[in-house]
Order: C-alpha cells, then sequence, then structure tokens
C-alpha cells in the first residue's frame, strides 16, 4: 500500500482534537454501537494502571459528563475522552463497512490517527496521550491558554507582532477566517485586548494547556524518549499530517515527529485543500461535536464535497445516524461493502451479516491483524511461515450459526481444532505454553514462573500478549474471546494457564459427541 496516494482519494476521516468531545452524543450511541464499550474498556485497563480511575466512570456514571465537566478534572480525563471518542466513532464506521482512503487528525487528533491506522496498539495510544500530558504539566503548561481569533493566519501573525513575545505563536490555522494563538495567560490577555480594538472577534478554547508553542519545546525530549520504548508498527492505511503537511512514511520515526507536534503549528486548511486536491469529495469527522466538519464546510464552500459530523448532535438528533445513512447511500458504507458478506458467509442475509460484523467483526479484525503481524515478522526473519490458524475458518461461526440454514458441521470445527482437553493436565499445559511464550519472546524458559508479571515484571506489552494468546487460542481451538475479555486480568503465566484449560474444559464439555470422537 502506498503511504503517499495521489490519486484515488475519495473518502477522509478527520479527527479532532481540543474540544473534540461531546458527552451525550457519546453517551446516545453507547446505547446502539457495541464498539464504544468495547474501546473504552480497553482504554480503562490503562487509566486504571496509571490513574487509579477508569475513565468510563467518568464519561458513562450517573452523572453525565460535559467537555467543561471534562476540564474540571485532572488534565488527563479530557485528553484521553477525546482520545477515545475518536477510535470508538472510528470502529463504528469501520464495523459499518465505511473504509476511509486516508486518515488526518487535529492536534491531538493525529495520535488517533496514527492509532486507528495500526502504527500504536489502543492502549499505547492511551499511554501516549497520557505521557503527553505530564510531560506539559512538569513544564508549567497549566498556566498557558489558546485563543481563536477571527483573523487569517496572516493577519494575525502581523498581529503578533505587535506583542512581540517568543513563546507567542500561532498555534493552528483552522480556515481563511480562524487562527488559533497559543502562549502565556498573562500575553494572550494583552493579544485578546488589541484584537478588540481591531474589531477582531476572540473565543476562548477548551484545552488545559497552550499546545503548538515554542514555551513547550523543553517537554518535547522526554515525551520522544518514552514513545521510542513502545512498539511501533507499519501503518495499514495512509496518514496526512496537517502538522507536517505530507503523509507519514514507513521509515518514520513516529516519536520523533511527534514530539515536533509540540511546537509547530497545525495547518487544518492547507491539509484540507490538499486532500480535496487529491480528489476527496467526502470528510467524514471522526469523533465528538461538528467543529472540524463545519471548518471543512468553510474550507471547501462553493464545492460539492460533503462534510459529515459523527458524534455530535444536530437539532436534538444524534448526527452519526445521517452521516451513515448518506455513507450508505453513496455506497460507501454497509458491512458488505467490498463482497466482504459474499466472501465470508455467501449464504447469510444481509441484515444477520450487518449485525454479526457490528458484534463480532472486531474480534475477526483483531485475529487477522496479529496472524498477519506475526506472518510479517516471520517473513522478515527468514523463518518458515507459521503453521495456518485453525481458528481462522472458524472465526465467523456465530454468523452461520445465526442464518436461518445452519452450515452442517460448522460448530464441530472450532472443538476439534486443537488438543481434547482430557489430553491435558494442568502441569503439562503450562510447559508447553512456557516453552510457546519462551520462543516467541527469546526469554529462557525458566523465567515464566507461575506468578511472573508478564509486563511489569518481564516488560511484555499489551499488544505482544495479544498477539501471543491469539496463537494459543489458535494452537488449541479456543473460542473467540468473550467481548467482555480483560487482559489486564490475566497478567501471569499462571493466570494465563488456568484461563486456557479452562476454556479447553468448557468446550469439551459442551462440545457436540461426534466432536470429541
Amino acid at each position: 500500500m502506498s503511504s503517499n496516494p495521489s490519486t484515488g482519494v475519495t473518502t477522509a476521516f478527520l479527527f479532532p482534537g481540543q474540544g473534540g468531545f461531546d458527552g451525550e452524543a457519546l453517551r446516545r450511541a453507547k446505547e446502539l454501537h457495541p464498539q464504544i464499550g468495547r474501546v473504552f474498556e480497553r482504554l480503562d485497563a490503562v487509566t486504571e494502571e496509571l490513574y487509579g480511575r477508569r475513565i468510563s466512570e467518568v464519561l458513562f456514571g450517573e452523572r453525565k459528563a460535559d467537555l467543561r465537566d471534562l476540564l474540571d478534572n485532572d488534565p488527563w480525563v479530557s485528553q484521553v475522552a477525546i482520545y477515545g471518542a475518536g477510535l470508538a466513532a472510528y470502529e463504528i464506521l469501520a464495523a459499518q463497512g465505511a473504509t476511509p482512503d486516508v486518515l488526518a487528525g487535529h492536534s491531538l487528533g493525529e495520535i488517533t490517527a496514527l492509532v486507528a491506522a495500526g502504527a500504536f496498539s489502543v492502549e499505547d495510544g492511551v499511554r501516549i496521550v497520557a505521557r503527553r500530558v505530564a510531560v506539559i504539566e512538569r513544564q508549567g503548561g497549566v498556566d498557558g491558554r489558546m485563543v481563536a481569533l477571527a483573523a487569517s493566519a496572516e493577519r494575525t501573525r502581523k498581529l503578533l507582532e505587535l506583542v512581540d513575545e517568543p513563546l507567542l505563536a500561532v498555534a493552528t490555522e483552522n480556515h481563511d477566517e480562524q487562527t488559533v494563538v497559543s502562549g502565556p495567560a498573562g500575553i494572550l490577555d494583552r493579544v485578546v485586548a488589541i484584537a478588540g480594538q481591531l474589531d477582531v472577534g476572540a473565543i476562548e478554547i477548551d484545552t488545559p494547556f497552550p499546545f503548538h508553542t515554542p514555551a513547550l519545546a523543553p517537554a518535547a525530549p522526554e515525551f520522544a524518549a518514552y514513545v521510542r520504548k513502545l512498539d511501533q508498527h507499519p501503518l495499514n492505511r495512509p496518514v496526512y499530517s496537517p502538522i507536517l503537511q505530507r503523509y507519514y512514511e514507513p521509515g518514520d520515526v513516529l516519536a520523533d515527529l511527534l514530539a515536533e507536534h509540540f511546537t509547530r503549528p497545525v495547518r487544518f486548511a492547507a491539509a484540507v485543500r490538499h486532500l480535496r486536491e487529491s480528489g476527496a469529495e467526502v470528510f467524514v469527522e471522526a469523533g465528538g461535536r461538528a467543529a472540524l466538519s463545519k471548518l471543512v464546510a468553510k474550507v471547501t464552500a462553493g464545492s460539492e464535497v460533503r462534510s459529515l459530523p459523527t458524534l455530535a448532535l444536530t437539532g436534538g438528533r444524534l448526527a452519526l445516524d445521517g452521516t451513515l445513512e448518506a455513507l450508505r447511500e453513496a455506497g460507501l458504507a454497509a458491512p458488505e461493502r467490498g463482497g466482504l458478506a459474499e466472501l465470508l458467509a455467501p449464504s447469510v442475509p444481509s441484515d444477520v451479516f450487518a449485525a454479526y460484523w457490528s458484534e463480532r467483526g472486531h474480534m475477526v479484525l483483531e485475529l487477522v491483524r496479529t496472524e498477519l503481524d506475526a506472518f510479517r515478522k516471520s517473513a522478515e526473519a527468514g523463518r518458515p511461515e507459521p503453521e495456518p490458524a485453525a481458528e481462522q475458518t472458524a472465526e465467523p461461526e456465530p454468523a452461520v450459526e445465526a442464518a436461518p440454514e445452519p452450515a452442517p458441521a460448522a460448530p464441530a470445527a472450532s472443538s476439534a481444532s486443537g488438543p481434547r482437553p482430557e489430553e491435558y493436565d494442568r502441569e503439562r499445559l503450562f510447559d508447553e505454553l512456557r516453552t510457546l511464550y519462551a520462543e516467541a519472546l527469546e526469554y529462557p524458559e525458566d523465567v515464566f514462573e507461575d506468578e511472573v508479571q508478564l509486563e511489569a515484571e518481564l516488560g511484555v506489552d499489551s499488544v505482544k500478549q495479544v498477539e501471543l494468546l491469539s496463537r494459543v487460542s489458535s494452537r488449541y481451538g479456543l473460542p473467540p474471546r468473550e467481548s467482555g475479555f480483560r487482559l489486564a486480568t490475566y497478567n501471569t503465566m499462571g493466570k494465563i494457564t488456568d484461563f486456557v484449560l479452562q476454556q479447553m474444559n468448557d468446550q469439551g464439555a459442551h462440545a457436540p459427541a461426534s466432536a470429541t470422537g
């Protein structure tokens, strides 16, 4: 896949930054789309680890949370909420078959875009957002602000020259009549006063810090050093950066480029024009509110471009509903888009497949991603290709079972795909899993004791743990993990062994007689 598509761009997904959160819209969407709950479960595991709080309890508790409420909390809350809402919207769109040709983000939204494109795991994305907040706090970022001026970037720069403050900067160029300024709070008061004398409107941005200003330069090296420790993966689709004004390339060190975001401006209007010139006709805002959708409409005024919000309320209605309807009418969304339903389950009615894909599609995609990653690593190392996972053909079973005419013997395939549970005792299973983990991680087997902590003591990150569990599931023919499955619960070899053994025993107990001999 080309990382720099000069042609063939039709649909662009945009991820918002500061202010990109609508609590009520997110709540309403959560009632209809299970993807939201699944995304935030993954975020919860990290926020609980880092802060002792689950972000879901803040957003979906008894008290409804809006953006102002989030800003009254610790700074990480609003940032993780914006990131999570963007990912959740993306997962909903993907489940409905909406496939973007390019992703782009506005400020914080670039982190969301890179995670959506597979550069980092969802969990590591939370860690990146959290570290971004932490290093800025240590630099005294709480004393700054961001203000949107109703003026072009050129006029705004001339206005800033009157103040002559090196820590003051143009942070974002949203469109020809809106530019955001970032800097120390006291100095921004002077900017707003001067703007008032020139009849230039000024609106304060809902943000905990002044992003994209030279004042944050000292924080960048610490942030880059942290992100370098995280696993960076190849992008599965193009991502265009309004900050870099180019596509991310395979050789990019994302840690260094994300650190540059601290001080470089977001040239959003220029990015939209570039994507429009590349052929983009539909811009979908994957996230809260509808700020980017409105900006796109202003930048592309007079053209036939469509700009569609998702997790926002328009006229009391969830915008996501209208956006999905518009995408379906344009042939840009439907679970079977691209022949997916015909390929995987040709005899299943489209409405049944749509329901299945909405509920279980993320599990299919997770398996494919982890298997492809393992295959790629084996190919790069010159090792023999891994054996095909038995579960690859068994994964779509729920759709077959839900169809009016289930495929004969499909349930038996999963039960018979691995060794029978009666052949195993715990000690033997533990030894086999220890060998599998040791070979995959290139660790000595003796480090995998029953109570050793995989991440805290051995440094095995969550992405690698998911990959290893997928290999285990394939080897032993385990059923798909339930949506409530939490990786953090199984953080030792002993717990993983008990989980696998229980799955094998449960599967054996419920398997048809023909499947067990």
